[in-house]
Formats: structure tokens, sequence, C-alpha cells
């Protein structure tokens, strides 16, 4: 056995210092480890050959990359070059967007736990018209009110409820060239201004360095006009549904026969049966051999382990009504399939309960109301520019799918006492439907400061911790 280190992140500064004490060199670029992986499937040498090869020859890397993806259709070849982007001063909103994309790596600054400045975007839709005074003293109002909160005494993560969508914040992001040119087409195809910008200065600094694995990245009329021609479609089709808010956590399908087909799931991996028969055995089986079937499956998990992955043939999909605030937390559990509407006044705001404790109940209505006035004004002739003025605490709808295994890794995380109380409560309101759904399935789910318990409930003896290398 043979295993080689051939390559990990390094910082820019260190590359461009590395280049001027070096002589001239091409060979900077992650091109020159997806080229040699490509060629891994059909060149006999050993792949830290064909690395050394492709380093020497960098122009015939280039054009094997493009051959390979473009041609050949072998577009994963992209995913072994790497980049790390420092994204900085985008709006809360912006954030949104460039966090849709499900297979990178995302660290955001955190309005939990840092006190959030003055400092906004004003979007490009309104510059220079007449709503831009109306949106500039509303966002200031809110961000007074943040500060007046903040000398209550109601923590950060409290008061940025009152502060906007046009917050900045910054992001650390890292990503694939294969998504990156994906998340390029969508940001050249985006509606906003902001976005569209964002891409441009990402595609800039990325293409010179690998042009044979960034081709495709301009706008294209998939990605721009899709949804519009879903909303002309669906014009007659019923109303808008504004004003119906309906409930805050519902489940609206499930996995039919949940409990038999993860045992059925479980049975398959473990005997040599067709699916069939095995989920006509799991119908077969009683009650307790199905639940000491299932606790097999968690006698050595402790609470950062997830469920075996049989678990992920169950399905469950909620809709729900979450603030802000709660969505920039949901978003970042990308394995969800989530699909959201934008943020409407209609569905009311979250206000947390120390605004109420601090007196601040009345003045937090107030600068809602202000906020709801000013939004109305501006949708009237930019809607994308009137997402920007609303705060944390307004609502949107959002659909969501998930699989019993990652709705345990989202109780892990989310119902745990370190958690914040939005998502928290959003959590829990899901796993309380998903036990009554399947009961089976969620034995053993909740927050991981409660997983000791529960194993203890199965086992009798808290649950072994492995040791440590």
């Amino acid at each position: 056995m043979k295993i080689l280190l051939a390559g990990y992140n390094v910082d820019t500064e260190v590359l461009e210092d590395l280049k001027k004490t070096s002589r001239p060199r091409q060979d900077v670029t992650p091109e020159t480890l997806s080229a040699s992986y490509a060629r891994i499937s059909r060149d006999p040498r050993p792949i830290d050959e064909l690395r050394a090869a492709a380093r020497q020859e960098v122009e015939k890397s280039r054009k094997s990359n493009s051959a390979i993806i473009f041609k050949m259709g072998h577009h994963s070849i992209a995913e072994h070059a790497v980049f790390n982007f420092d994204i900085i001063d985008v709006s809360r909103l912006a954030l949104e967007e460039i966090e849709k994309f499900r297979l990178c790596s995302y660290t955001e600054k955190s309005q939990r736990y840092q006190k959030l400045e003055d400092n906004y975007l004003v979007p490009d839709e309104i510059k220079g018209t007449k709503l831009e005074g109306l949106f500039i003293e509303t966002i200031k109002q809110q961000n007074e009110f943040y500060q007046i909160l903040i000398g209550k005494g109601v923590e950060p993560e409290d008061a940025r409820y009152v502060t906007s969508l046009a917050t900045l914040g910054q992001l650390g992001l890292t990503i694939n060239a294969r998504n990156l040119e994906f998340a390029f087409r969508r940001f050249a195809s985006n509606a906003s201004s902001e976005i569209r910008q964002l891409g441009q200065k990402m595609y800039g600094l990325a293409h010179d360095i690998a042009p044979s694995i960034i081709l495709f990245a301009g706008a294209n009329d998939f990605d721009r006009l899709t949804y519009g021609e879903i909303t002309k479609a669906s014009k007659g089709n019923g109303g808008q549904g504004k004003g119906m808010k309906g409930k805050e956590v519902e489940l609206v399908y499930y996995t039919k026969a949940a409990d038999e087909i993860l045992v059925a799931a479980l049975l398959h991996t473990t005997k040599q049966l067709p699916y069939k028969e095995c989920l006509i055995q799991a119908k077969k089986m009683g009650q307790g051999a199905k639940v000491r079937l299932v606790e097999s499956s968690f006698k050595y998990a402790e609470f950062y382990d997830r469920p075996v992955r049989e678990f992920e043939f169950v399905d469950l999909t909620f809709d729900l009504v979450v603030s802000a605030a709660c969505f920039g937390q949901l978003k970042r559990h990308r394995m969800m399939s989530i699909t959201a509407q934008q943020y409407e006044p209609s569905l009311g705001v979250t206000m947390p309960p120390s605004i109420k404790k601090a007196g601040a109940e009345k003045d937090f209505a107030k600068i809602i109301k202000i906020t709801n006035d000013a939004y109305a004004k501006i949708n009237k002739q930019s809607p994308l520019a009137a997402q920007y003025v609303l705060t944390n605490a307004h609502r949107k709808r959002a659909l969501v799918k998930i699989n019993a295994r990652e709705l345990y890794h989202f109780s892990r995380l989310r119902e745990d006492p370190h958690a914040q109380w939005d998502i928290l409560n959003l959590s829990a309101a899901m796993t309380a439907q998903a036990k009554k759904s399947m009961p089976l399935a969620m034995l053993f789910i909740g927050g991981k400061d409660k997983y000791p318990a529960i194993y203890e409930a199965h086992f009798g003896e808290k649950p072994k911790v492995l040791p440590q290398y």
C-alpha cells in the first residue's frame, strides 16, 4: 500500500510568496490535479507520476480537462479542483442565495454571537429613486432599536430579529470547480443586481486560474426563466394565498408503513433475500422483534453517530412557516430538500420572548409596522428590493423533505440546549410529529444532551464512550 498527500488548501498569500521566490512557473493551478486524476482510468502509470506529468505540461493538461469534462461529459473530474473564497460585505438576503448549493462548505459570520454594526446594502434596484430615502430611514430606525435592545440587556441573538435582510455579513466558502461553474450560471441568471455582481467578481478571480474547468458560466434561459414559466402556468389555479398563515409546522407527507419499510431495509442488508421477501417478513414480525431489530442498530452508537443508512429509505415532508432568523439556520442542513417562498409580511413575525421580558414589546411592534409600511410602498415598484427591508423576524413558507436519518442529525444538533431557541422549537415540533407517524423509526431521536437517557431507557446502561486516538 502507498498513500500520498497529493495537495491541500493553501492561503493565496502563501502561494504568491512562493511564486515570488521560485522560478517562473505555470503549474500553480488545481487544473493539474483534475487532469492527472482524469487519466487514472486509462493510464497505467501510478497517480503520483500522472501528477508530475500534468505539472510539467500545463497546457496539455488544460486541453485534456476540456476534452474529458466538456466533450466526454465526465464533469466529476472538475470536483478535484477546490477553491476557497472570502465573501465579505454581502447582504443577509444574498447569503441565502449563496448557501443554496448543496455540495459546498460554508462558515458564516454569526449574528447570534457578534454585535451588528450600522452597515447595510442599498439595493441597486432602488438607488437614485424616491424609494431610496424611505429604505435608508427604515433601516436606520431598525438599527437604532437594535442598539436600544442591546442596552436593555437583550442578547444579540434576539436583538437581531429587528435588523433587516439588507444587513451586511461575511462568509467563508469552499467549493469545487464543478459546483463553482454551476453557481456562476445561477448567479449570472439571478434577477438581483447584488447576486449578479457577486458572481462576476468570483468568476474574475477563478477563471484565469482554472480556465479549462470553468467554461459555461454565463446566464442561461433555464435558470433565468423557468420559474417565470411555472408562475404563468399556475395562474388561474387558485389565488395567491396571502394572509393564509396555516400551521407553522405541518407534516404533510410521510412514507406509509414507514416502520415496516425500515425493518425490511435492515433485513435486506443482513439477509440474502430480495426486498419484497424482506418486506413480507417485516410484516409478519411481532412488535417486540421489530423493536429489538431497530434497537440493535443503535447498540454501539454514541450521540455523534448517525443512524445506519437504512433509515434513509423513510421520508418525511414538512410545510413550515419560519422566521428569517430560523431559516438562516435551517438552510445550512443541505442534505434536506428545501424550497422556499419569498418573505411575506402577512405571515406575521416571530418575536423573541426576551424582548417582551425587557418591556420592549410595543416598541418592537412599532418597528415592525414601520417596516411593513415601507415594504408595501417599495414592493409596488420593486418586489425584489422590498425583500431587503424586511427583518429577521419576518417569515416565509418553506417546504422541506427529509429522510429519517437526516432528521436524527437535525434533532441531535438543533434540540440540544446549546441550539438557538427558534430552530430548537422548530426541530422539537418536527420530531414530535414524526414520532406519531413512525414511532419505531424514531425510537432514539432527540437532542444530543438527551441521548444518554434515551439509550439507557433501551439498554439499561449509559452508552459507551469510544477511546480517542
